[in-house]
């Protein structure tokens, strides 16, 4: 058994590791959490665009059938609104690879902070208790 001093220097870090993995496995969590909300938002949010290019475009082709009579003109504006409706499609869908990415990319980045941080929480209070212990 060590010295009074040894004891409480060893407490010590045994507390400040702790803490430490805890404040990191937190900050952690709450980034995960934060990450997935961001997540389905995103999905939600994309899935009520292609509801409503999909509604916008059977509107106009019902529109487009009952209002033209002559076929060649229908068979244009519908290919027409279909391409259209394609393009905001593949627009949404980078936005989406985009945001997921960026999600992806900010929950590595806090959780490599958040381990280097506790690593040096720790090294530093292991110094400190050894100067202590001096």
């Amino acid at each position: 058994m060590g010295t009074k001093k040894e004891v409480v220097a060893i407490l010590v870090i045994i507390i400040i590791v702790v803490v430490a993995a805890a404040a990191a496995a937190a900050v952690v969590v709450v980034v995960i959490v934060i990450a997935v909300v961001i997540v389905v938002a995103v999905v939600a949010a994309v899935l009520v665009v292609v509801f409503v290019v999909v509604v916008v475009v059977v509107v106009v082709v019902v529109i487009v059938v009952v209002v033209v009579v002559v076929v060649f003109p229908v068979v244009v504006i519908v290919v027409v609104v279909l391409v259209a409706a394609a393009e905001v499609l593949v627009v949404v869908v980078v936005v989406v690879v985009v945001v997921v990415v960026v999600v992806v990319v900010v929950v590595v980045v806090v959780v490599v902070v958040g381990v280097v941080a506790a690593i040096v929480i720790v090294v530093k209070a292991g110094i400190c208790v050894v100067s202590c212990i001096k």
